[in-house]
């Protein structure tokens, strides 16, 4: 009689932990940090031994850009689990945000901790892909008087092409890139797109394209990238370039259009930016009329924005 007094007191309370730990992980997915965090604070103060829960809520305060609390929730996993690699790469990452917030001279005190938790992190998985795209780049971001090391960025960039050509190739590109070598970044951003295909591909090329002024390669890249993925939002970039860049305008007044007419909240971008571009475009066309329209609709959407109003005072001059 008595054990079964006890599961009907137990039950209760573990199926209540599972039920605070399943909402928080939902409020997470959802993008409600404030409210996971309420929820795991109140959880934690009765269940501070709960290893989910403390990492849910370290999560959710590094979303919210909360570091210092963030590390405090990661450092106890590292401290309670000193093998498991996941929670060395996330104290290692709350750190490497810190480090960028804070004077640079209180940023040396913390980047000998960020590097040894990837490192660490590293050591424990040697398939852990996140840790060697950290690596990567802190390699490259460091100066070499602290630490930084083309050679070291590379090794993890090949460990990382061992475990996925893609992202082995998508790491070369970002270290070609960051070293100012463009003809060998597009090189290895083609050879992603060739080998993997993912937007994720398309788009670092397209950024290095728009970086480098070729909008004409950024939009046939891009125009690839809507063949593969069929996905709205390619239409804003397209009509973004040619905006940006004033060539193609026709081009870039179609997709814009067609952007507007088939948005949907996943594709990102608020329509506001889409009567932007639109007004940018009608301006290099020098019809002031349309530019006028377009630029008032993206102001009635978000008044706020600062560049909508320097191109209204831009188009009112013509």
């Amino acid at each position: 009689m008595k054990k079964i007094l006890l599961v009907f007191f137990i039950l209760p309370l573990f199926l209540l932990g599972q039920t605070s730990i399943s909402d928080a992980e939902r409020l997470i997915n959802n993008k409600n940090f404030s409210d996971a965090e309420k929820v795991l604070s109140l959880y934690i103060n009765k269940n501070p031994n709960d290893l989910k829960a403390t990492e849910l809520l370290g999560d959710a305060y590094g979303q919210q850009k909360k570091w210092d609390k963030a590390i405090k929730q990661y450092k106890q996993l590292v401290e309670v689990k000193p093998n498991e690699a996941n929670f060395h790469y996330k104290y290692g990452g709350a750190l490497g945000m810190k480090a960028l917030i804070v004077s640079k001279f209180s940023a040396l005190g913390i980047i000998g901790d960020v590097k040894s938790a990837f490192l660490k992190a590293a050591e424990l998985d040697p398939n852990h892909i996140d840790t060697r795209w950290a690596l990567v780049e802190l390699y490259m971001q460091l100066p070499g008087i602290i630490g930084g090391s083309k050679s070291k960025s590379f090794k993890y960039a090949n460990e990382l092409e061992n475990l996925s050509k893609v992202d082995g190739y998508l790491a070369k590109g970002y270290i070609y890139e960051y070293d100012d070598e463009p003809e060998l970044a597009e090189e290895f951003y083609k050879k992603a797109i060739t080998e993997g295909g993912s937007i994720t591909c398309f788009d670092k090329l397209t950024k290095l394209y728009e970086k480098e002024g070729k909008s004409e390669e950024a939009i046939t890249n891009l125009e690839a990238a809507h063949v593969k993925h069929k996905r709205n939002a390619m239409h804003y970039q397209i009509g973004k370039v040619c905006a940006d860049y004033n060539v193609q305008l026709e081009k870039g007044e179609f997709c814009l259009k067609v952007y507007i007419d088939n948005y949907s909240a996943k594709d990102g971008v608020p329509k506001a930016w889409a009567y932007y571009r639109l007004a940018q475009i009608y301006k290099h066309k020098k019809n002031k009329k349309e530019a006028v329209i377009w630029i008032d609709k993206a102001m009635a959407d978000l008044p706020e924005i600062k560049v909508f109003k320097e191109e209204k005072v831009a188009i009112e001059r013509l």
